[in-house]
C-alpha cells in the first residue's frame, strides 16, 4: 500500500496545490483559463501524441478494448439515468449527471497516472478509453440531454454544437496523429520531436495543478448555488456510481469476457478498471453549462469525486495488485 501511495499521492497533491492556490487567490481566477488553454491545446496533445506514437497500432485499434469500454459506458449511462430520473429531474440534468458518472478524468489525470503505476504499456488502453468517451459517450449524453427539448430544432442545433466541439478538441486529433506515426514506423525529426517531447513532459504536473485551479473556480462560481439545487444525496448517488459501480462493472465484464475468450487480456482489464476508478472529468461542468443544465450540481460531483478518489483509487490499485 505504501508503494501505491508513493505513486498516487504526488498526483493528488498537485491537484490540491492548484485548488488551494486558486482558492487563496494567489493565482488570479482570471489566469486559470490561460492555464487551461496551455494544457488543453499544447501540453496534453503532445503527451497523448507521444504515448500513441509509442504504442503499437494493434493496441490502439483493439476491438476487444473498444467493445469492453464502450459496452460498460453504455451500461453506466443507463444505470445513471435509472438512478437519477425518478428524482424528478429533467433529461438535461439527468444526461449530464450520467456523463459525470461515466466519463473519467483520463486526460488531465488518468493516462499519466496509470502509465506511472503500470508502465508505458498501460497508456494504449487508457488512450483508447479516453478516445471512446470523447467521441461516443459525450455525444450520446448530449443527445439524451435534448430529449426534453420541444421539437427537433433544439436537438439538431445541440448535436451540431457537440460535433463542432468534438472537431475542435485537439486531444482526439493528437491520438490520431500519434497512431498514424506508430503505424508508419517512422520517427519525428529531432528538431521537431524535441519541443514536442518537452511539452509532453510538462503536461502531467501542469495539467494536475490546472485541474485543481479549475475545481476552485467551479466552486467559487457554482458551488453555493449547487447546495440549494443539488441535494447531497443526489451528489452522493452520482459519486458512488463513478467511484464504485463503474470500476466494479468494468472489472466484472472484462473478466467475464476474458473467461469466454472474447475480451482483452488481464493486464488490459486492470488498466480499464483503474481508468474507470478515476474521478469525473473536469470538462463535464463546462459542457453542462453550455447546454443549460445545472452546472453547479455537476461541479460539485467533480469536486467530491476528485477529493474521494485519492482513497478509492488507491484502494483499487492495492486490491488489483492482489487480485
Amino acid at each position: 500500500m505504501l508503494h501505491v501511495l508513493d505513486v498516487t499521492f504526488p498526483f493528488f497533491a498537485l491537484v490540491l496545490c492548484g485548488y488551494a492556490v486558486a482558492r487563496a487567490r494567489w493565482l488570479p481566477l482570471e489566469a486559470v483559463p490561460a492555464l487551461n488553454v496551455f494544457v488543453l491545446y499544447f501540453a496534453l496533445p503532445c503527451m497523448l501524441f507521444r504515448f500513441a506514437a509509442g504504442t503499437p497500432i494493434a493496441r490502439l485499434l483493439a476491438p476487444a478494448v473498444v467493445g469492453t469500454w464502450l459496452g460498460c459506458a453504455l451500461a453506466m449511462v443507463a444505470i445513471a439515468l435509472v438512478v437519477t430520473r425518478p428524482r424528478r429531474i429533467g433529461w438535461n440534468d439527468a444526461a449530464f449527471g450520467a456523463l459525470a458518472a461515466v466519463f473519467p478524468n483520463a486526460g488531465f489525470m488518468g493516462v499519466p497516472l496509470i502509465a506511472d503505476l503500470l508502465g508505458p504499456a498501460a497508456a494504449g488502453p487508457a488512450i483508447v478509453g479516453l478516445a471512446v468517451d470523447m467521441v461516443v459517450t459525450s455525444s450520446l449524453c448530449i443527445a439524451l440531454s435534448r430529449l426534453g427539448t420541444a421539437g427537433t430544432h433544439g436537438r439538431g442545433r445541440a448535436m451540431r454544437t457537440a460535433l463542432a466541439s468534438m472537431a475542435a478538441n485537439p486531444l482526439p486529433w493528437a491520438i490520431l496523429a500519434g497512431g498514424l506515426l506508430s503505424a508508419s514506423g517512422l520517427e519525428l525529426p529531432r528538431l521537431v520531436g524535441r519541443p514536442v517531447w518537452m511539452l509532453a513532459d510538462a503536461a502531467s504536473p501542469v495539467a494536475l495543478f490546472t485541474l485543481g485551479a479549475v475545481l476552485a473556480c467551479s466552486r467559487v462560481h457554482a458551488f453555493d448555488e449547487a447546495v440549494a439545487q443539488a441535494p447531497i444525496e443526489d451528489v452522493g448517488r452520482v459519486t458512488a456510481l463513478k467511484l464504485l459501480v463503474h470500476p466494479a462493472l468494468v472489472f466484472t465484464v472484462g473478466h467475464v469476457l476474458l473467461r469466454l475468450g472474447a475480451g482483452p487480456d488481464a493486464f488490459t482489464v486492470h488498466v480499464l478498471t483503474l481508468l474507470a476508478a478515476l474521478p469525473s472529468a473536469s470538462n463535464v461542468p463546462m459542457l453542462a453549462e453550455r447546454f443549460g443544465a445545472d452546472a453547479g450540481r455537476i461541479a460539485r460531483v467533480v469536486l467530491v469525486t476528485t477529493a474521494l478518489a485519492f482513497l478509492t483509487f488507491s484502494a483499487t490499485v492495492a486490491w488489483l495488485a492482489r487480485a
